[in-house]
């Protein structure tokens, strides 16, 4: 009786889905493509091929995964992409890892923990994160830099301190970009474990075992593609739904894992949960590659998998408005112009907020400033020629492309951004007796043994703006990364997710340099933990 009721629950839910209508926690939220009728994708009669393990998304998660479920006794493992490159934005990405009780927090005589570390997670989320999953990204994470570098990955010699986190705990790779990371994993998946990568192969529809038994109700048998997608392909009769590639099923003896992202560069979705984001993205930029989009996600709520956190999207603080996406000058503002920096008004010559605090309080102190986006007041941050600044990886490929310039004196500054110069020079005064005295009284910024009052020439400024960065919201896992249902409030058997898909780690607002680490700590669960699973 309990499994019959379950049943009518679930589809109604699947079809309240698809209609855009399901509110969880006072949250509603829309789904694209217009009022239609959720009915589960038919078992193909036979299927085009077979795995042991299905991966979906090439980034950090995936391959985490995959890596995990190879290593874990997997014998055939596929990871499939949809993009004609593998890597998606985990290779864009500034290649940053927050972890706890590092070999370099022992080596630079850093005091943390997971304690610690957890509240720093929860103060930038603004308490929504889900403790239990943060929990095992601080746990688990502790190994991440040499698990990495076991698999190629190189990192550099020193911390990282990134605003929002209490202490220095971030690595960051030796080309500070997620490449540095997601090519020697592929690298190792493909080269030493015989793992697959698939690329032009888009993810259509999950396929589910609807025959309703005790042993295995609802698995993931596995899933439908189109086989030789291209990404923004339109045809000449004018296929707007884009069906280019040849539909093929594929079936995942063990289940299947996804790890395909988030969606910050799908602007009606977006704008469906934020409207102040529904701009197309030439007016809205964002950090991430083109493929960053809902469906996926869209396909997992016809599922019935519970909905988390859709309506909470971060904006990256420091990013370039003189160049597009992620660009150089993002990992430049992070390693140097916010820490060894400070941001200031044009208008006023001032400081107008502390440069190291979470994401989401920097990103909306801009947007305050900035106003009018037809005629944007870009703030800028400034440092001097301090150690700090020179050794930015991207600096000198920021002066080649404008997006830093630099200036002998702080009259130059002043006079090509027609800033009040003598109340920016008081606010440099003021800022670097703050640092001689270790204390920011201002707003509270950290200050460190390394940072140093900003007196030396010459001068570098680069200009600021948020741009769509990080989508917090996707689907509810458990601690073993299985995705739940939300009609049974079970995980649906077979079916795994990880990274940017997964709503519930980050809360209201990412904290820097914890994506990677939750990305390859449920990557890893994920794939160790699908191998589990019984076929049928």
């Amino acid at each position: 009786m309990t499994r019959e009721i379950n049943t009518e629950r679930r589809d109604f839910l699947k079809k309240s889905a698809v209609a855009g209508v399901i509110a969880t926690g006072g949250l509603a939220f829309g789904l694209g493509g217009g009022p239609k009728e959720a009915e589960a994708r038919p078992v193909p009669e036979k299927w085009d091929e077979e795995f042991d393990v299905i991966v979906v998304g090439s980034g950090f998660a995936g391959l985490a995964a995959a890596i995990s479920a190879k290593e874990s006794g997997a014998e055939k493992v596929v990871i499939l992409e949809k993009m004609p490159v593998s890597g998606g934005n985990s290779t864009i990405n500034g290649g940053l890892l927050a972890v706890v009780n590092s070999q370099l927090q022992l080596k630079e005589g850093v005091k943390d923990s997971v304690e610690l570390y957890m509240n720093d997670l929860l103060k930038a989320g603004r308490g929504l994160n889900h403790v239990d999953l943060i929990k095992i990204v601080a746990m688990k994470g502790q190994d991440l830099p040499e698990w990495c570098s076991e698999r190629g990955v190189e990192w550099n010699p020193k911390l990282e301190h990134l605003g929002g986190h209490s202490v220095a705990r971030t690595y960051l790779t030796t080309v500070s970009s997620g490449s540095g990371i997601v090519r020697p994993l592929t690298k190792y998946y493909q080269e030493q474990l015989g793992g697959i990568l698939k690329t032009g192969v888009k993810l259509v529809g999950v396929i589910r075992d609807e025959a309703e038994t005790e042993e295995a109700p609802g698995k993931i048998l596995g899933v439908e593609v189109q086989d030789g997608y291209k990404f923004n392909y339109k045809s000449t009769d004018g296929d707007l739904n884009n069906t280019s590639g040849t539909k093929k099923y594929y079936r995942a003896k063990k289940g299947v894992v996804i790890a395909t992202g988030g969606f910050s560069q799908d602007p009606f979705f977006r704008g469906a949960q934020d409207p102040n984001l529904a701009k197309p993205t030439n007016q809205l930029d964002s950090t991430n590659q083109p493929g960053a989009t809902a469906e996926t996600i869209e396909e997992l709520l016809k599922l019935g998998a519970v909905p988390v956190h859709l309506s909470w999207i971060q904006s990256g603080p420091w990013a370039s408005p003189n160049e597009k996406g992620f660009g150089v000058g993002s990992s430049y503002q992070i390693a140097a112009g916010f820490r060894f920096g400070i941001m200031i008004d044009k208008t006023t010559g001032k400081r107008f907020m502390n440069e190291l605090a979470d994401r989401r309080t920097r990103a909306l102190a801009m947007f305050k400033v900035i106003g009018d986006p037809s005629k944007p007041n870009y703030p800028f941050t400034v440092a001097d020629s301090q150690e700090g600044v020179l050794a930015a990886q991207t600096l000198d490929k920021c002066l080649e492309r404008d997006v830093v310039l630099k200036f002998e004196t702080l009259d130059a500054i002043a006079e090509h951004f027609n800033v009040p110069v003598e109340p920016f020079k008081q606010q440099i005064k003021e800022y670097n007796d703050a640092v001689n005295a270790k204390t920011d009284e201002q707003f509270g910024k950290p200050i460190d043994k390394v940072m140093k009052p900003i007196e030396k020439a010459p001068f570098y400024v680069m200009e600021g703006v948020p741009k769509v960065h990080h989508t917090m919201g996707g689907v509810m896992i458990n601690t073993e990364g299985k995705v739940i249902e939300g009609s049974t409030q079970k995980p649906i058997p077979g079916l795994y997710a990880a990274g940017e898909v997964v709503g519930g780690p980050h809360g209201a607002s990412r904290l820097g340099s914890c994506a990677i680490p939750d990305c390859l700590v449920f990557g890893r669960i994920c794939g160790s933990n699908v191998v589990k699973e019984k076929e049928k």
